[in-house]
């Protein structure tokens, strides 16, 4: 059986937490045009303030900053920092074989801290809220990483 088969449950909580992953990514996505449509502004391009049919009354000032839709673009960029490591580590992380209980709890732990972490961003919790959510799921990340480095160094 390969380790990268469906098969493999290890590869299977993977997939999950991965999926669930990506999907929450893509939503930051959904979460900065919503808001942008719904103030009408917080555009980021010249071009996107011309007449358009989802534009159809530019108004000054739609490519100025706007706090509402710049802090769900901080929290889509962030996901943009931290979910391609994560998938990357677990693809590693996965080739070292773990135990399932292991793989379950830094995998699915992951994905709980980011949501944590996203919950904390767009309700405007303190920074230090934030941060321990950030650092939990970065630590799961740094844990699965250096387990597959071990396991490859040991072989």
């Amino acid at each position: 059986m390969s380790q990268f088969a469906l098969e493999n449950p290890v590869f299977r909580i993977y997939v999950i937490a991965a999926s669930l992953a990506i999907l929450k990514m893509i939503a930051h996505a959904f979460l900065t045009v919503h808001r942008m449509l719904r103030t009408n502004g917080g555009f980021l391009n010249p071009e996107d303030a011309r007449r358009t049919a989802l534009n159809p009354n530019p108004v000054p000032g739609q490519v100025e900053p706007n706090d509402y839709v710049e802090r769900a673009r901080r929290m889509h960029r962030n996901e943009g920092e931290n979910t391609p490591l994560f998938l990357a580590a677990g693809l590693l992380f996965v080739a070292a074989s773990p135990p399932l209980v292991l793989a379950a709890i830094l995998m699915y732990g992951y994905v709980v801290a980011r949501v944590a972490h996203a919950w904390a961003y767009i309700t405007e919790r303190d920074h230090e809220v934030r941060a321990t959510f950030f650092t939990v799921g970065a630590l799961l990340t740094v844990a699965m990483t250096v387990y597959a480095l071990a396991v490859a160094l040991a072989r």
